[in-house]
């Protein structure tokens, strides 16, 4: 694995950790907790999910690109979305939610980076 792989995995494990203990803190307020062990499996909980997450769809996404021998395919990036998707399905329990969010982050990222490679733009001001 490349340095620059490499960093960029750390930089997605990073970003989901964040997104997660944004997100459990909005959970522990939005449901309060009767005690500071369950607010604290809470955290924990959201937390280091959207971190295996991240981590899941790093690795899978240059593992794909060794294996497959074409670094910048976007098809790597649906395989990483799908592999994150299918652990989010087995933490739940549940083959339903396991293949929606495989086909859905699969999605979601493959079109991330084929956008980035033709330089759409969500946002920013009109091209004239």
């Amino acid at each position: 694995m490349s340095l620059v792989r490499f960093w960029a995995l750390n930089v997605v494990v990073v970003l989901l950790s964040k997104k997660g203990l944004v997100g459990s803190a909005y959970h522990i307020v939005a449901f309060p907790p009767e005690t500071a062990v369950e607010a604290l499996a809470r955290a924990t909980s959201g937390t280091v999910t959207m971190a295996a997450m991240g981590a899941i769809f790093g690795m899978a996404t240059c593992l794909s690109a060794q294996a497959r021998e074409a670094p910048d395919d976007p098809t790597n990036y649906f395989i990483g979305g799908c592999a994150s998707g299918i652990f989010l399905g087995a933490r739940t329990h549940s083959a339903i939610t396991g293949t929606t969010a495989c086909f859905g982050l699969g999605t979601l990222a493959m079109f991330t980076k084929i956008g980035k490679k033709e330089g759409w733009r969500l946002t920013g001001p009109p091209k004239l």
